[in-house]
């Protein structure tokens, strides 16, 4: 059975260098009129739960209205900004050089399962050359659900649906959030101890295997494979 590699973003591909705090910020002011005065758990959330919780902190209704508006600017901040991320983001050690030996693989196919909007997602990965072996049509993204299983479940079937066959899905990200939600799927689950969370936490919260970087590609491409 082909495998459907299914990356996070956010400390696990890339350090974004605090750019998409500063995004929300730009975002939550020209949507709302609201300085952020307290910051939202970013860490292995989606785009709508962060969003909802951001709201919330500020005492703003969370109408589809402004969760929409608040959106926008956030994919605009990012536009005008995301060329920032070569001056104060990165790419992670080994993780173009693992994303290039997958894609040279006919039994691969790999796509993203984050919590950023598709397009903060294409800003985030485009400057490091990490988008061009990524399959962004049928990912799983931040706008459809505050629930990150729901994000493997619809980036799954789309695969399934574009490609005509089922696949051995494997969730690779850096939080208890990404291996709960590849569980819930029965997808295998690689944790990366690049984020917050300790290699024990991602153990804990059931990974499959635990990596300290993405660095040996021989050990990435173990992990993921078969």
């Amino acid at each position: 059975m082909n495998t459907l590699v299914l990356w996070d973003i956010d400390r696990t591909l890339v350090d974004a260098g605090g750019l998409g705090v500063d995004w929300y910020r730009t975002a939550l002011r020209a949507a709302a009129g609201r300085d952020m005065v307290r910051e939202p758990d970013f860490a292995g959330r989606t785009e709508r739960a962060i969003t909802l919780e951001l709201l919330a902190l500020h005492e703003l209704e969370a109408t589809e209205e402004l969760i929409a508006r608040l959106h926008a600017e956030l994919i605009d901040a990012a536009r005008r900004e995301h060329r920032l991320l070569t001056e104060r983001g990165r790419a992670l050690p080994g993780a173009l050089e693992v994303v290039r030996a997958l894609a040279r693989r006919d039994d691969v196919v790999q796509t993203l399962v984050t919590g950023n909007l598709v397009e903060i997602a294409r800003f985030k990965l485009a400057p490091f050359g990490l988008d061009e072996h990524l399959d962004f049509d049928i990912g799983g993204y931040g706008r459809l659900s505050e629930h990150r299983p729901e994000l493997v479940l619809e980036a799954v079937r789309l695969a399934s649906a574009k490609h005509g066959r089922e696949f051995r899905a494997v969730v690779v990200g850096d939080t208890p959030h990404d291996v709960r939600a590849a569980l819930h799927h029965d997808a295998v689950a690689v944790g990366v101890a690049t984020g917050r969370s300790s290699a024990e936490e991602l153990r804990e919260a059931g990974a499959h295997v635990v990596l300290a970087d993405l660095s040996d590609t021989d050990a990435v491409l173990a992990a993921v494979l078969p």
